[in-house]
């Protein structure tokens, strides 16, 4: 069939960001144009499915893309068994990426756990845990999420409420690495209308999930009980861009492009200073939780203070920890504006004192045998 130009346009926006992974045309496909069927150690690429409009434009282009570079394709879907009939769901996106040519393709029944942080974020946690496990035992060389240009304007309000500074407007990465896994997004420059567009231009039926609040003008106001995403995506981007009367959606995505590679600078620069700066102890008594780190302050004492935030908050993940940016400023009073004041506390009875020279995030009892 003749492609339309937003179906050329997402198939080469999926070609440069396989292409960024390094997953290109296999050794012997000369052909430029065609399928070629892949050789059994040719590279994996898995497609994260939801049966959405979204994951199932990508998975047919990125299966479409991957026929042409002799590269394997995949899908992994997750039932998060929250719904009625998720299973019925699952398994027809499972049919949907099968008719696309996939294989292998993965169907996992997760058990969403609730551990204080709210549904939405225990399912995304999930779902994380069973793509990064089909990932691992099927040796995929990447796992690619659907994310688009409306999902990134999303996120990054959802940011503004949820946390603070550049990470916030920062939004979604294109590429991260999570536990060894890539994940990557090909489709955060196309919209969701042009997925809806490949969608029907496809003849793909898609499932809307009933938790992302999607309704028509005439079904009233939106439930305060759907997830705050939800309530930015139906009710709160469309009146600013109402209110405004300009694309937010894109103005948001190109300024998340810019703070990220901002970003990516201060993180790189965070990393050095994080390597030099800090240890990490593992509790050595049988009975003592958790772990310890150690800052060293003259590591720290001349850096700006955007890396020494960052430095502290790291720190602080890697104790495993949650950590306010009130938390990370009362710490880094530690560092450069040090009269004596005493420990800052934080989550999971952990407290950071500074000793001397060196500033310890580590249980309350530890810190008598320092």
């Amino acid at each position: 069939m003749a492609y339309t130009p937003t179906i050329r346009y997402a198939i080469g926006q999926v070609r440069l960001n396989l292409a960024d992974l390094g997953i290109t045309r296999q050794p012997g496909r000369t052909r430029e144009h065609g399928e070629h069927r892949p050789e059994p150690d040719a590279p994996l690429v898995l497609v994260a499915c939801s049966g959405g409009r979204d994951s199932l434009a990508l998975a047919s282009v990125c299966a479409t893309v991957c026929g042409t570079l002799g590269v394997r394709c995949g899908a992994v879907i997750v039932d998060h068994a929250l719904i009625a009939g998720s299973a019925q769901v699952a398994e027809r996106a499972a049919e949907q990426c099968r008719s696309f040519g996939m294989d292998p393709v993965i169907v996992r029944r997760v058990i969403v756990e609730l551990s204080g942080v709210g549904v939405e974020a225990a399912a995304r946690d999930a779902r994380y845990q069973a793509l990064q496990e089909s990932a691992r035992e099927t040796g995929a060389a990447a796992v690619l999420l659907a994310h688009t240009r409306d999902d990134q304007a999303e996120t990054v309000l959802l940011g503004l409420f949820r946390t603070m500074g550049l990470d916030a407007l920062a939004g979604m990465p294109t590429t991260i690495d999570r536990d060894g896994v890539t994940f990557s997004r090909p489709f955060i420059g196309l919209t969701r209308g042009q997925t809806t567009e490949i969608c029907r231009t496809l003849d793909i039926d898609w499932w809307d999930d009933p938790s992302n609040g999607d309704r028509s003008a005439d079904e009233g106001g939106l439930s305060t009980d759907l997830p705050l995403r939800s309530r930015i995506r139906n009710a709160l981007l469309p009146y600013l861009i109402h209110f405004v009367d300009a694309d937010l959606v894109d103005h948001l995505s190109r300024s998340a492009r810019i703070a990220q590679r901002d970003k990516d600078y201060l993180d790189s620069c965070a990393a050095e200073a994080y390597g030099r700066a800090v240890r990490i102890e593992q509790a050595a008594e049988a009975d003592s939780a958790g772990i310890s780190v150690h800052i060293d302050v003259r590591e720290l004492a001349d850096e700006h203070a955007a890396i020494r935030s960052r430095v502290i908050a790291r720190a602080a993940a890697d104790t495993g920890i949650e950590i306010s940016s009130r938390q990370v400023e009362a710490i880094d009073d530690l560092i450069h504006d040090w009269h004596g004041q005493g420990g800052v506390r934080l989550s999971r009875g952990y407290l950071a004192i500074r000793q001397r020279h060196v500033i310890h995030l580590c249980h309350d009892g530890m810190h008598e045998n320092r």
